[in-house]
């Protein structure tokens, strides 16, 4: 299918550099372990997703890593803040003739290919397709036009991003759709009921 292509933002997986809030309590290098795993099964669930794939990173585009070459475009984020670079990775996707996008992140238990092939369907009938995250943030966000208003957000990383950006789209009229409630793995407590990670 080429009317959608999924972004997946990916930061390169560097110690101290990832997972922070997670490193504060488990440390830098169980922080590192886990953060390698959430890569693993976001690649494996983006492999089964029959759309065009691009990987947006936030250093470097690596192109010596595990995502094939000849199947994700590979990108670096531009932009100062979280909602600056998801919206020059959408712009940039829409403006190569897709009619539509979805993003998500690279820390998400238990994504599947039947939620992000939902979210492209979704937007057949909708402007905006949203996948509310358990920490009150959002791990996939989907449109047909890169719409600025929803990622000019002051404050990343709290528990009112989700609600704040349906309020945005509510505000703009806009029509949207949910995408099942999933777990971000942030501290933790996110980490209860995985196997991402034993501690000895």
């Amino acid at each position: 299918m080429t009317d959608g292509k999924l972004i997946i933002f990916l930061k390169n997986p560097e110690i101290g550099q990832v997972k922070t809030r997670l490193a504060r309590q488990i440390g830098n290098e169980a922080a590192l372990e886990v953060y390698f795993k959430l890569i693993v099964m976001t690649r494996e669930v983006a492999n089964r997703v029959s759309r065009d794939k691009a990987v947006y990173y936030s250093r470097y585009a690596d192109r010596e890593d595990s995502w094939d070459n000849k199947k994700y475009s590979k990108h670096l984020q531009r932009g100062d803040s979280l909602g600056d670079r998801m919206h020059h990775a959408v712009q940039e996707v829409l403006s190569e003739g897709y009619e539509k996008v979805v993003l998500i992140g690279s820390d998400v238990y238990g994504l599947t290919p039947e939620v992000i092939e939902q979210a492209f369907e979704l937007l057949d009938n909708n402007d905006v397709v949203i996948g509310p995250a358990r920490d009150g943030g959002y791990y996939l966000i989907g449109m047909k036009e890169a719409n600025a208003g929803l990622f000019d957000l002051k404050y990343w990383s709290t528990p009112n991003v989700f609600s704040e950006t349906v309020k945005r789209i509510r505000g703009q009229s806009l029509r949207y759709a949910q995408t099942p409630l999933l777990n971000d793995i942030d501290e933790l407590e996110d980490l209860k009921g995985t196997d991402l990670y034993q501690p000895d």
